[in-house]
This record gives structure tokens, sequence and C-alpha cells, in this order.
């Protein structure tokens, strides 16, 4: 097996991405496609053999492999690159390959080849649109090709159009929604978005292991009902430090915009354990302004690919010196509210749903280290720990990489492909357990509360309070309810009239 396309020019020219190959290809025997994992294995016969030059492979890659930004500059820095590129053009000026290699090379680095541009040749796409989720089209003159590229040099994430992805283009969220107004009513609707709203903020802070911190809670709730949807500017610096403010109050240290180096990580017998380290905060504002413009040129897309983006993009710029993930959560809301695919007051409680179970956190962490745990391996060697020092924001750090400079195309051209797929399913967990499951218990507690009001005057508050007993207590009265309701002892049936108004309203729930 002889490998061609991109993993020859890797080998040929010594260059590698950081983010995992999606694709191999390889000559030798029939033609046949092999799963690996996340890996796709591509075996073509002698006849699709490519020529051994750079044209030749990067042509082929741009044909069978689809287009790898990240790797593709990195391999564009390099001087024999240039030339040969420059060379290819000269030969083939309305070959659509050769076009494309010197729009993409001309996209990605800050010089221009030294060729003429080209004047003849149908216009191309930057990108194959049934591949990959593109961004509005700006035709490019020089090298005759739309520039349908989701995002811009600074920032531009990747979304290839699995089967997943299609499906997630496709979810109707106004439709399911729609379909729990149906089965549940507008006024039970609107009430459990209330509770919901607050279930997604304690759900946010469990994610952050704070979630007894019941102030913060209630702050971030207030936050996420007010804020969403209101601001021209979601990524705007001066946005992002408002709503920093009001998620984390007037106690906190810092506010703003990051001036320092950051990391996730945790300890293992009190000594630090790096799992993901932040861009530098030199790049923090051209990234965000990236991840800006990649929502400003997919507008009208996929509300859930475009929320997935905003909200992964943001957790790994890390941009703000404090509540990141709080707010890259708020912005999974907020681009659907703004997308028009939740309407207000929803909101939906995806944090409920991340931390439902043991399970379902871990599919949440494997998201996330979908990107950064190869970012991690490749730059193991490359961080340390060493003097404390004091950053242009006060912040003391001690953490040291010596792999900004290298890493920067990773943090610029990511592969959110799994993320937008992980979301999906998030959202689709949410509308038929989360929502579902408040609203229905909203409809048995209305239901268990008119029972019970036909044999016992109490105010909705306190009768509230004795379903929730009986249900914790496994449909039964407890000690405390008798303690606190003597009559309850004085009339033993009155006690199984309620038990019996409980469980047969959540039965039917």
């Amino acid at each position: 097996m002889t490998p061609v396309g991109y993993q020859w020019l890797s080998c040929t020219f010594n260059t590698a991405p950081v983010q995992p190959w999606i694709v191999r290809s390889e000559i030798g025997g029939s033609r046949s496609t092999f799963r690996e994992g996340d890996l796709r294995r591509e075996v073509y016969p002698e006849a699709y053999r490519p020529a051994a030059t750079l044209s030749g492979h990067l042509a082929f890659a741009f044909k069978y492999e689809g287009v790898h930004l990240e790797f593709l500059a990195r391999l564009f820095r390099l001087s024999e690159v240039r030339h040969a590129l420059e060379q290819w053009i000269g030969r083939e000026p309305t070959g659509a390959y050769a076009r494309r290699a010197g729009f993409l090379y001309e996209w990605l680095m800050p010089d221009r080849l030294a060729v003429s541009g080209v004047t003849r040749g149908n216009y191309v796409n930057a990108l194959d649109p049934e591949q990959y989720v593109v961004g509005a089209a700006i035709n490019c003159p020089r090298w005759r090709v739309r520039d349908n590229l989701p995002g811009y040099r600074d920032y531009c994430p990747m979304i290839r159009r699995v089967a997943a992805v299609q499906a997630a283009e496709q979810f109707d969220l106004p439709a399911r929604l729609a379909e729990l107004e149906t089965d549940f009513g507008i006024d039970l609707m609107m009430r459990s978005a209330v509770w919901l709203t607050v279930k997604e903020s304690r759900a946010s802070f469990l994610i952050e292991r704070e979630q007894n911190r019941e102030d913060r809670i209630r702050r971030f709730a207030a936050v996420m009902e007010s804020e969403c949807g209101q601001h021209a500017e979601p990524l705007a610096p001066e946005t992002l430090t408002l709503l920093q403010q009001a998620i984390l109050g007037a106690t906190a240290l810092r506010y703003g915009i990051r001036r320092s180096p950051v990391y996730v990580g945790h300890a293992v017998r009190y000594q630090p354990v790096v799992d993901y380290i932040a861009p530098h905060w030199n790049q923090v504002n051209a990234l965000l302004a990236g991840l800006a413009g990649f929502l400003d040129r997919t507008r009208g897309g996929s509300p859930i690919v475009r929320a997935a983006t905003a909200a992964f993009g943001f957790v790994y710029i890390h941009p703000m010196v404090d509540g990141n993930g709080r707010i890259s959560r708020f912005l999974i809301n907020e681009v659907l509210r703004r997308d028009g695919a939740t309407p207000p007051p929803i909101i939906l409680p995806v944090s409920a749903t991340i931390t439902n179970s043991a399970r379902d956190r871990a599919a949440y962490d494997q998201a996330l280290e979908g990107f950064s745990r190869p970012l991690m391996r490749h730059y193991a060697e490359q961080y340390y720990f060493g003097a404390t020092a004091t950053a242009e924001d006060g912040i003391e750090y001690n953490l040291y990489f010596d792999g900004y400079d290298d890493a920067l195309p990773v943090w610029r051209y990511p592969d959110f492909t799994a993320q937008v797929v992980y979301l999906a399913g998030v959202i689709d967990a949410t509308l038929t357990r989360e929502m579902r499951n408040e609203a229905g218990f909203l409809r048995a507690n209305d239901r268990a509360r008119t029972a019970i009001k036909d044999f016992l005057e109490a105010p909705d508050h306190e009768l509230d309070g004795i379903i929730r007993s009986v249900r914790e207590n496994g449909n039964a009265i407890s000690n405390h309810l008798c303690k606190r309701y003597p009559r309850l002892v004085e009339q033993p049936e009155l006690g199984e009239r309620i038990v019996e108004a409980v469980a047969t309203a959540f039965r039917e729930k």
C-alpha cells in the first residue's frame, strides 16, 4: 500500500497536522473503504495514482479527501511548497485545482504568490457544499474561486457534513417545541420555561462543581432569561464583559478579556495536571472576531450547527478571566434564540441534560477532549511550571508554553464535526427527556393538587409541599408530615386519600 494525497504530502514535506487525519488514501488492490474508529481508509487501484509531485498529490487530496485547513496552513509555510505552487499555476493557469490551491495559499498566508492570477475559467467553490458547512460566497476574481469558507483567516472552524451533521441541519426545533405545546398546552410550557431556566443555571454550575452556590445560580438564571437574543454583537469584547459582570456579580476579582495565560486542568496528589492550554492572549481578540465572523458568514444556516460552533469555539478560545464555561453555555441559547429556533421565554436546559448522569457527563468531557486531547498530546513536551509571574491583567501564573505560535493553526482551524453531532444529540435528549419530563411533572402536580382540593382546603404552596413529601417518601405519609399536620394522625383515612390522589396523578403523568 502506497500513501497518496495528504499522506504523501505529509511524509514528503515532513509536515503533519495536530488534529487527527479523518481520511487516509492508499494505492493498492481494488477500490475499497475501511473504517478504523474515526478514521476512514480509502484504497484506490493503480489507475488513480497521481504524479509524484506536490501538484499531483494536492490535486488528488482536493478531489478525494477534501480541504484540511490546518495541514495546508502548515504546508504552505514552506518555501519549496510556495515555489512548486507558482510553477503549477504557471503550467495550468485555468486548472480548477491549481486555482483553488492558489486561492487557499493566499487566504491562509500573509503574502501573495508571484503569479499574475487568472482571467479565464468558470468560478469554482473553495469548499464543496455537499461535503462541508459553508458560508455566504464571496467571489475572488484573482483566482476565479467562490470563497464559501465559513469563516476568515483568523478563525475558520470546519464542519464536515457527515450523516449526523446533515440530520442536525434538518432538525426542526420549532416543530419539536410545537409538539410539546400540543401535548401539554401553552400554559404548562410557559410555567415549565420559568423553572427550566433555573434548572439550566443550576446544572451549568454543577458542570463546574459549584452547584451549592444558590445566589450565583439565581443570578445566572436571570441573565439567561433577560439577556438571550438582546445583543447585536454577543461576541464583542464589551458585550462579553457586560455578560460576565452580570453572571459573576459585583464580588468578582477581575472582569474582561484576559491578558494572561490560562489552562484547564485538575490535580492528582496535589500536583497539577494540564488538560488544555488556551491560545496566547495576544490572539484572543482576533479569534473572537473570527468566531463572530463565522456567525455572520453562516447566517441563515442550521441553528444547531451555529450554536455548537459558537459554544465550543468560545470555550476553546477561553477569552475571559473568569466565567468562560457559563458564557459558552449561555451562547447555545443565545444563538438558538437569535436564529428564531427557540422563542422567548423558552430556555433549553442543555446543561441539565449534560449532567443528567455520569454517562452524560462523560460524553460532554469526550466532546471537549475531541479537540483538546490531540493538542495536549502533541505539545506534551512544550509546557512546564516555573517561577510565578504577574501578567498584564494582574493574574499571577506559573505555566509556560513554548508552542503558542506553532499551535495557532490548530486554534484557528478546528474541526468541530464531532461537537456539532454531540450538541444535536443533547438538544434532542433535552426535548424528549428534560422538557417533556418537566411539563409532565407540572401536569401531574396540578392533577394531584386538584384531586386533593376535592376533600382538603389548603394554599397551593402547602399542597405542593405535601405532594413532594409523599412522593419522596415512596407514596406514603411521612412522620414529618404527621408532626406538621396532626389531622393526618387523627384522621388516617385523610392521609390515605392524599396518597391515592398523588399516586394516581403521577401514574398518569
